[in-house]
Parts: C-alpha cells; sequence; structure tokens
C-alpha cells in the first residue's frame, strides 16, 4: 500500500484494457496503488491474448503495424491516464508510463523525437515516457525533461546507469523552468535469477544480490538529491515459491521510492501488510555480501553487462512479436 510519510508509493506493472475498466480502478480507489508502468512484453502479452483489442483492430487496417501497436497502446495508455487523473492532480503521482521504440535505444535524436511524437500525441499530463539507459538514452532523457516531459529511466542494472540518469535530470532541471517528476527504474530480481543458482551451490546466501544491489543505487541516487527524482525499483515480481511472493517490495521500501509490481505480488504485499522501511542498507553489509558473491565465483561486473545487454534484447524481442502479428 502506498505509506504517505514515507513518500513511498505502490504502482501497477500492467496493463490490459478490461483490466483498466475494473480492478485497476478498485486498486485505486482503495489507495493501493497510485500509477502504473508499461512495457513492449506487457502491451505484447495483453495485444496478443486478451479479446478486448480485436474491435479496434479491426478499424485498423490501413495502418501499418507499428502504427496499429501504437493506437492500440495509446488508448490504453489514454484511459489509465484518465483515470490516475485525480490523483495527479491533487499530486499524488498518478502516473502511467509509455515506452520509445526499443529499437531506437541507441539514436538519441530519434528517441527524443519519438518521445515528444507520443507525449504530444497522448495529450495527457500525467504520462511519462520511458526511455531505456544506454549512451543514447542519457541525452534523449536530458532533452525529453528539459522539455517538461515527465520520464521514466529504464532497465537499470548499475550505479554507473543510475548517475548517468540522475545527472541527465539534474541537467534537464537547471535549464527548464518547470522541473517535471523522473524515475530511474532499477530493476532487481532478474540479478537474483541470474546468479541464485551458483551460489547456492556454493552455500552463499541467494535472493540478495539483487536487493543489494538496488540498495547501492537507490544510496548513490538519494545523496545527489536531483528535484523530483526518485528510484522506481521494477522487475520486483516473484518467480516459484523459494521466496514470500512479495519478498522484492518489503525488502525495498524505502523513503522517497517507488516500487512497480506485477498485480498478484501486490496483492500479496497488501494481505502481509508490513510496512517498515527496509532501506538505506549500509554500504559495509553490502560489500561484505559482494564479497561472498565474488569468492562463489560470480563476476557481478559481468553479470550486470549481461542483464542490460538481455533485458534490451527481450524488450525489442516483444516489440518485434507484436509488429509480426500486426502485419
Amino acid at each position: 500500500m502506498i505509506i504517505p510519510e514515507s513518500r513511498f508509493s505502490l504502482w501497477a506493472d500492467f496493463i490490459e484494457r478490461s483490466f483498466l475498466d475494473e480492478e485497476f480502478k478498485e486498486l485505486i480507489a482503495k489507495g493501493i496503488i497510485n500509477g502504473a508502468t508499461s512495457n513492449p512484453a506487457i502491451f505484447k502479452n495483453a495485444i496478443l491474448t486478451s479479446s478486448a483489442y480485436k474491435e479496434q483492430l479491426a478499424t485498423l487496417g490501413d495502418l501499418t503495424p507499428k502504427e496499429k501497436y501504437e493506437a492500440l497502446a495509446i488508448f490504453d495508455i489514454q484511459k489509465a491516464a484518465d483515470i490516475l487523473r485525480p490523483l495527479f492532480d491533487a499530486g499524488d503521482d498518478g502516473y502511467v508510463s509509455i515506452e520509445v521504440d526499443p529499437f531506437l535505444c541507441d539514436d538519441t535524436q530519434a528517441t527524443i523525437a519519438e518521445g515528444v511524437r507520443l507525449h504530444q500525441t497522448i495529450g495527457r499530463p500525467n504520462v511519462m515516457i520511458k526511455v531505456p539507459a544506454t549512451e543514447a538514452g542519457y541525452a534523449a532523457m536530458e532533452a525529453l525533461a528539459a522539455q517538461g516531459i515527465a520520464v521514466n529511466a529504464t532497465l537499470i542494472f548499475s550505479v554507473y546507469q543510475a548517475l548517468k540518469c540522475a545527472k541527465a535530470f539534474e541537467k534537464a532541471a537547471a535549464k527548464s523552468t518547470k522541473i517535471v517528476d523522473t524515475v530511474i527504474s532499477v530493476f532487481v530480481s532478474r540479478i537474483d535469477r541470474a546468479i541464485d543458482e551458483t551460489l547456492r551451490a556454493q552455500g552463499v546466501k541467494t535472493g540478495q544480490m539483487g536487493i543489494l544491489n538496488a540498495a547501492e543505487i537507490y544510496n548513490e541516487v538519494q545523496a545527489l538529491k536531483v528535484p523530483q527524482c526518485r528510484i522506481l525499483f521494477a522487475s520486483t515480481g516473484m518467480k516459484g515459491d523459494e521466496l514470500r511472493a512479495s519478498y522484492y517490495i518489503d525488502e525495498l521500501l524505502a523513503f522517497n521510492s517507488v516500487n512497480t509490481a506485477p498485480i498478484d505480488t501486490i496483492k500479496a504485499y497488501v494481505t502481509r501488510g508490513d510496512q517498515r522501511l527496509r532501506l538505506p542498507i549500509p554500504s559495509q553489509v553490502i560489500d561484505a555480501h559482494r564479497i561472498h558473491v565474488a569468492e562463489a565465483g560470480v563476476n557481478m561486473s559481468r553479470v550486470i553487462e549481461d542483464q542490460i545487454t538481455q533485458g534490451l534484447e527481450a524488450f525489442k524481442i516483444a516489440f518485434g512479436e507484436i509488429l509480426s502479428t500486426l502485419e
């Protein structure tokens, strides 16, 4: 649940048309969530598996596959933004995110142009444009935020990436008369899934490095005090039953942060009801576990680089599959 005094927000990492008409509104009304995020994989699952999109698709016959995708996605984003608008007007987040075409991740100017176009087409102030944290993406984030467009920097696994995003938002704030809200989305559980089998075989505690890596990034970004910029913990759903379903929400409760999670994970967190802040975690605790991980033969720098590459590739694959189906 949202914890107002701690400025902790919980967003739904899910978009699907029938969900927006029903359960989404209920979660907002109960004060459980105050925002939402999407990505190409989420839209792929929604568009390709839900019957809710068939009627609109039937009217889009003359459009290109990407134009069809955008028509479907923009409709959902507008709907979500309108539902969330009262929260936004009250200063209680109320944001929904849409990601730029992941195939543009290495082209700064194309990313800026698409971000501006999407923002103008959607026509809602409470929409965040998601930009992957690549070298081209950092400049795009700065340019978009400087133009007064809220930005969600995504696919962040390292302190380096997070600080580059934070610096981009800091520069944007210095250039603009209007400072907009920004979030830096740190992916958590994917790191544990990549290394826990190795750690388990070596007798090292599992389910820790994703949390500690995210905690270190949180510490570094918080120290910069960039205006209206928060860490958003993403990839916080649980696969398997080794850890409790709400683990990656419970363990990352932090002042001035957001957690975006699948609906089942959110429900598990609400049922558990634990609202104790867990961050910050002291740097010596983080460093000590990192030593254990290295001694187990895990090269964390390589793991992080692999996750960045795989994360981008997964979004490209999902986006490509949507376009292929819509041809």
